[in-house]
């Protein structure tokens, strides 16, 4: 495994941050391709066995099965003081007034919901989910901020906004004297490259930690294009993200297919190959569901791709509609 620091801190991350929205209670929430604990446990094992100690989570994954998932396994298997632990805020468990969102009533209330659903004293990094329109910045950052004076967070983070709300919770931060975010959570993957006009080149420039989420498109880069699964019918928020892009799409993947077939690896992993290739990115969230998954992941980091190969990759790409900001 490699390990790179987290932006500017001294916080030190695996290049490979495994995503844990697929622990979960099944028929919790909106992801019935969720994996229960009994076959959790053994992958997040694994993960630690290979090095990784980054692990990302959220407060509605799952109404919360997924913290108290990973939180037992994490305790089981791993030191606390060696791992870094990741959730988030900003979504609602239930349709009812004061849940969900980024108000100081709700950041409050989560973090110790989610301290308690983890079974730990702290998150190493609190990230809020989106951008929360109804709230003003200045009240979220504060609430955040006390958050980490609180002992409850060690860092903060963001995750896929405008770039230019990015920028002003940053300032908002810096003119209070209050914590800023380390690092952004953007959409990012071979299909998916919008975040590259003003996301990335401003998280480069401010020292900001990069880890890109669906680094793999919901699964669509990991194998032959066309191919579908039980995540990929019944993903509904996958869905909306690729809606009008297919036939681009599939010339991108037709690229991926030829450079791992000259390789002689797995699709995923050149496409992880390229992102961590990227100036600036720290680490791809990556989403395990069987053990070949950890390892084509694991496998990328020793894939040097050159200037010809990332040409061939990048070339097919148009434009897309912004999403994932909702």
């Amino acid at each position: 495994m490699q390990y790179t620091r987290l932006g500017r801190t001294g916080l030190a991350v695996s290049r490979i941050c495994l995503g844990c929205m697929t622990y979960g209670v099944p028929d919790r929430g909106t992801h019935p391709w969720t994996l229960d604990e009994a076959a959790s446990r053994p992958l997040i094992r694994q993960a630690l066995e290979m090095g990784i100690n980054f692990f990302d989570t959220a407060n509605a994954y799952s109404d919360g099965t997924s913290e108290e998932i990973v939180g037992r396994a994490l305790r089981d298997f791993a030191r606390r003081d060696e791992i870094v632990v990741a959730t988030k805020v900003r979504y609602a468990s239930r349709q009812a007034p004061n849940v969900g969102g980024l108000s100081r009533k709700a950041i409050l209330h989560e973090i110790d919901a989610s301290l308690r659903r983890l079974g730990m004293e702290h998150v190493d990094l609190y990230q809020i989910h989106r951008w929360d329109a109804h709230t003003p910045i200045e009240e979220t950052m504060e609430a955040l901020h006390d958050v980490v004076k609180a002992g409850k967070a060690r860092y903060l983070g963001a995750s896929s906004m405008f770039a230019w709300q990015f920028a002003k919770a940053q300032e908002t931060a810096r003119r209070h004297g209050w914590t800023p975010f380390v690092s952004m959570q953007p959409e990012l993957s071979l299909i998916y490259r919008e975040e590259e006009r003003e996301m990335l080149p401003l998280c480069l420039d401010q020292g900001v930690g990069v880890i890109p989420w669906s680094p793999l498109a919901r699964g669509r880069l990991a194998r032959p294009w066309g191919e579908h699964t039980p995540r990929i019918a019944s993903d509904a928020f996958g869905a909306r993200l690729f809606v009008h892009t297919e036939d681009n799409d599939r010339h991108v993947a037709q690229a991926l297919a030829s450079v791992a077939q000259q390789r002689g690896v797995a699709h995923a992993s050149v496409a992880l190959a390229w992102l961590l290739g990227k100036p600036g990115i720290t680490a791809p969230i990556v989403g395990a569901s069987r053990q070949a998954h950890l390892e084509d992941a694991l496998a990328a980091l020793k894939i040097d791709l050159d200037a010809t190969e990332r040409a061939a990759l990048e070339a097919p790409y148009l434009p897309h509609a912004v999403v994932g900001f909702e």
